[in-house]
């Protein structure tokens, strides 16, 4: 499977269900050793990568689950994922990714559980067969953080090339301890968060979020007088 740059950009989306079928470590590795080409300041390299696969991920989602199960409170968060108050329009587009995300699932906003039973499934990395954990040293500072997604992205995106789907996931970050019991990564490392990896089961449905028109995040300036950007980019979703 080939795709275009912009097929894959366009494709790549948060998959929340994935198949029972491997992906082959020869694959993952052809993904990672591109996707170290990735763009970093002064060429840090910033990035610990941990993939976990058949019997150490099954230990994951089991020691997860058993979390979840007995109600353990999430660790302590070694970062702060959100601000604490969004302001517009960030507030308007989150609240909009929450409804779209829990109507296709058939969960009103006041089902409290059945909320909490559809954030569990994160930490059972969706049904997926691989999963990628990305640590971050902590005297890293902001523009090391940023060196970091533009590593996710560039493995989320080869991933799409290989026929593969992904699903980002910084909720892992609140289940940092039960992560550090498999992997045992060196002290001083951060957990920015955790990627789901594999075949996307298409029988699960999904409503895909839109995105913000261009004129409400890039400004053009040319000299010519403002008008409306017009988006010019395929709108291709590859099953």
């Amino acid at each position: 499977m080939i795709l275009d740059v912009y097929e894959a950009v366009i494709s790549r989306r948060a998959v929340r269900g994935f198949a029972d079928r491997p992906v082959p470590r020869e694959v993952l590795e052809r993904v990672l050793s591109a996707a170290a080409w990735s763009p970093s300041g002064s060429n840090l390299q910033p990035w610990h990568a941990y993939v976990l696969t058949g019997e150490p991920l099954a230990e994951l989602k089991k020691r997860a689950g058993e979390r979840v199960a007995a109600g353990d409170p999430w660790d302590e968060r070694e970062y702060e994922m959100y601000p604490p108050a969004l302001k517009s329009p960030y507030h308007e587009r989150r609240s909009a990714f929450g409804k779209e995300r829990y109507s296709a699932l058939g969960i009103t906003r006041d089902d409290w559980e059945a909320r909490q039973r559809a954030a569990s499934a994160n930490w059972q990395c969706f049904g997926a067969p691989a999963a990628l954990f990305c640590y971050i040293d902590r005297d890293m500072g902001r523009p090391q953080w940023a060196d970091l997604g533009m590593f996710l992205q560039t493995v989320m995106l080869l991933l799409r090339a290989e026929g593969l789907h992904s699903c980002p996931q910084m909720a892992w970050s609140v289940y940092r301890k039960t992560v550090a019991e498999v992997l045992s990564p060196p002290d001083g490392l951060v957990l920015f968060c955790g990627m789901s990896i594999g075949f996307e089961d298409v029988t699960v449905d999904y409503i895909r979020t839109g995105r913000a028109p261009l004129d409400e995040t890039v400004t053009f300036v040319d000299g010519r007088p403002p008008g409306r950007i017009a988006n010019t980019a395929r709108q291709t979703r590859l099953r």
